[in-house]
């Protein structure tokens, strides 16, 4: 493959004290019995890549930013921590967040070039996931190892627990990958999309309760009282690495998986295989659904055309 040019008020859970209980087993045990892809040592970086406008954002052992064709540049790393997970957001350029392996968040607000530790609140556990939510910059979601869902509305200066973590085949599932997607969820919001080593489910930003990911809204889901009949889902019980939603085209989704990369038009009823090359980590453009970087087995990879087709995108 060839390189080419590179332009452009919460709801509490009724289970507070099994979660406080489970976090500590957890914590206690040192991570011991979390699948491998789950664990990360204090000082690891990555995988994670985003969008900050033109530009990427790419944690992989270092940190590092790649600006149009100018090539890439390494930026220092947070002090708090390696990076476990990355976000960003199209209506605040400059703003990273970054969710780390030692705990907490640390925020950028010029691209990643310095960074501000902001986790007053927050549980001392790594953050598997993070997301900004779509339609307020200031309002970040948090997914804490052992613990749950956390929420802020002032860029990181407080947090609250917002959900506890989903609960799938009869367990309490860490959150793997998070991805706050605008639309309508019928109850006066909108979805907050999550991957778990066993596959999709997501919650409205009202934090009623997790659902299978479905036609139609949240109160159709209520209503019935049990989930439609899956279309296309993705491959039952896989690991989601990572997840997105593009920002000018909410409906479209890219996950990272094992697999490989898959594509939902639909907002995650129908999915399609883009590629077959494990995948560890997934961005999409804020202004073009159709072009989209990942972290692979085979390397950093591109496409411009929604993954029909990819090239190797150079690290050097």
């Amino acid at each position: 493959m060839k390189d080419t040019d590179m332009t452009t008020t919460p709801r509490y859970s009724t289970r507070l004290s099994r979660r406080t209980f489970l976090g500590a087993m957890v914590a206690g045990a040192g991570l011991i019995g979390l699948p491998f892809s789950l664990r990360a040592a204090p000082g690891a970086t990555g995988p994670a890549i985003a969008f900050d406008g033109d530009a990427l954002i790419l944690a992989e052992g270092t940190l590092s930013r790649r600006d149009g064709a100018s090539g890439w540049i390494e930026l220092s790393a947070p002090a708090a921590g390696g990076i476990l997970s990355l976000a960003t957001h199209p209506g605040r350029p400059g703003r990273v967040a970054a969710g780390l392996t030692s705990g907490g968040i640390a925020l950028s607000e010029d691209g990643g070039h310095g960074w501000e530790a902001r986790s007053q609140g927050l549980p001392d556990a790594p953050v598997t996931a993070v997301t900004i939510a779509a339609a307020v910059p200031d309002t970040v979601y948090a997914a804490i190892r052992g613990d749950g869902l956390w929420k802020t509305e002032d860029a990181g200066r407080s947090w609250a627990l917002a959900m506890d973590r989903p609960w799938l085949a009869d367990g309490e599932r860490d959150v793997t990958a998070l991805a706050s997607v605008d639309l309508a969820t019928g109850m006066g919001g909108i979805w907050i999309y999550a991957g778990t080593e066993l596959g999709l489910t997501r919650v409205p930003d009202c934090f009623c309760r997790w659902q299978d990911v479905q036609p139609g809204d949240a109160m159709d889901a209520l209503a019935s009282g049990k989930p439609a009949p899956s279309e296309a889902p993705l491959p039952e019980g896989e690991a989601i690495n990572a997840l997105v939603s593009a920002a000018s085209l909410p409906t479209r989704l890219y996950a990272a998986l094992p697999s490989g990369i898959w594509v939902s038009q639909d907002a995650g009823v129908v999915w399609s295989q883009k590629s077959n090359t494990r995948a560890l980590a997934v961005a999409v453009h804020p202004a073009n659904a159709d072009r989209v970087v990942a972290i692979t087995d085979d390397g950093l990879i591109q496409s411009r055309d929604g993954g029909a087709n990819w090239t190797a995108l150079a690290r050097a």
